[in-house]
């Protein structure tokens, strides 16, 4: 009997899912889930009724309703779907306890004893699925991968949607993989699929013949040759996948913001929320990021919003000791905006992002030799104090001046990669 080590639950159609859920005319109609009622904005979720015509998260609205005449939309409530999350996450342990929660709509789950052999592992998969229609909602489905590892057991998910229970077992390995494309491996988006184009790799074929030391080289690090393992269904610990490497939050700016004063009190706001997700994941930061998008006219423009906005970026980042404090993480901002373009060009930024970069855990976590220890044991205590306050009485409890105009603006977006907390 074969046996699976990994099971990995995808839920289908999230956003859109939880909104048929709770407005019971939704169901069976196509729906959008979009951050604001605008057809120059994307869709962010789209409900399978609207898949069948096309629209899919990252489609612009205006596109989506000529796509699909009957679609309704619906503007998102973030907090509804952290809630749900949360009773999902409850059902599936009431099967199965969770190894990890990959996403908002991702989890993991590593098998032991006799949950392992294939026919336990599938009759498992169907409770999950019952848990949750039952425990959660009915509209609700979730595509469930089993396989040898976690990376195996997500591409299975992948395989059967909506509703889909698949199993990719050792003895199909890597042949169950050829019906593939390269896109639909975890890892590599359109820039790695160029780079494997360039060294001749178009096929999953083409991938699968290359040995471990050549899928490094073509891959351009140790990466590729940790893939070439997980595709024959190797089963190990990859420290590096534990912890995010990156934090970060962007925002469009409404109308009233698109000053270089109104831009300058968003960042801080989003520096605000990033730094208490660090704090929260234990996590510290080398680095800092700051993007700029400014509207230009068109004859100046270097690419287009998909808002259809005619754009200039720029971005730059700044290395620093490595940090949790708030009150190093915004020292770090004021210089990068210093750095920033300035003149007639450069009056209308349309969106901010910052993100802080290089993260390691509390256990990696090195002090500097030049480091000043009271200082940094200060600042600390004091982001520790802000937290508790901003966690027990909301968000913008306790904060920095210098997001004062923000405060009201830059509400809470799910990232598909993380969970906020709900406050």
């Amino acid at each position: 009997m074969p046996r699976v080590r990994w099971l990995f639950l995808d839920l289908n159609s999230y956003f859109a899912s939880v909104e048929q859920e709770e407005n019971p005319s939704l169901r069976n109609r196509p729906v959008a889930v979009v951050p604001v009622m605008a057809d120059t904005t994307c869709c962010i979720a789209a409900s399978y009724e609207a898949k069948a015509f096309g629209v899919k998260t990252g489609t612009q609205v205006g596109e989506a309703k000529r796509m699909c005449p009957g679609l309704v939309l619906v503007e998102a409530r973030h907090e509804l779907y952290i809630a749900y999350h949360h009773r999902v996450v409850e059902a599936v342990e009431s099967c199965v306890p969770i190894s990890s929660v990959r996403s908002i709509d991702e989890m993991a789950c590593q098998l032991i004893g006799r949950e392992q052999p294939l026919l336990a592992a599938m009759d498992l998969g169907r409770r999950i699925k019952a848990a949750i229609r039952a425990q959660v909602g009915s509209t609700l489905r979730c595509s469930i991968g089993l396989a040898p590892n976690r990376y195996l057991a997500k591409i299975a998910s992948d395989m059967e949607k909506p509703d889909g229970l698949m199993a990719l077992t050792q003895d199909l390995l890597p042949h169950a993989l050829l019906g593939l494309t390269l896109r639909d491996l975890v890892g590599i988006g359109s820039r790695m699929e160029r780079r494997l184009n360039k060294r001749g790799v178009s096929t999953m074929a083409d991938l699968l013949a290359l040995s471990p030391e050549q899928l490094r080289q073509a891959w351009g690090g140790v990466q590729g040759e940790r893939l070439w393992h997980w595709l024959r269904g190797a089963d190990f610990h990859d420290a590096e996948l534990e912890h995010p490497k990156s934090v970060g939050h962007q925002h469009v700016l409404p109308p009233e913001f698109r000053t270089p004063e109104g831009a300058y009190a968003i960042a801080h706001k989003l520096l605000h929320k990033a730094a208490m997700r660090l704090r929260a994941q234990k996590l510290w930061t080398a680095g800092i990021a700051l993007t700029l998008r400014f509207t230009v006219p068109k004859n100046f423009a270097r690419g287009e919003h998909y808002s259809g906005i005619p754009q200039q970026s720029w971005s730059e980042q700044l290395r620093l000791v490595e940090c949790q404090d708030s009150q190093t993480l915004i020292e770090g901002l004021q210089k990068l905006w210093a750095m920033r373009p300035v003149g007639a060009m450069y009056e209308k930024p349309f969106l901010v992002s910052v993100t802080l970069l290089d993260l390691a855990p509390d256990a990696l976590h090195t002090l500097s030799l030049f480091s000043n220890l009271d200082r940094e044991a200060n600042r600390g205590q004091l982001a520790s104090t802000m937290d508790h306050l901003n966690h027990k009485y909301g968000t913008d409890t306790l904060y920095f001046a210098s997001m004062h105009l923000a405060r009201a603006a830059a509400p809470t977006r799910i990232a598909f990669q993380s969970v906020p907390d709900l406050f």
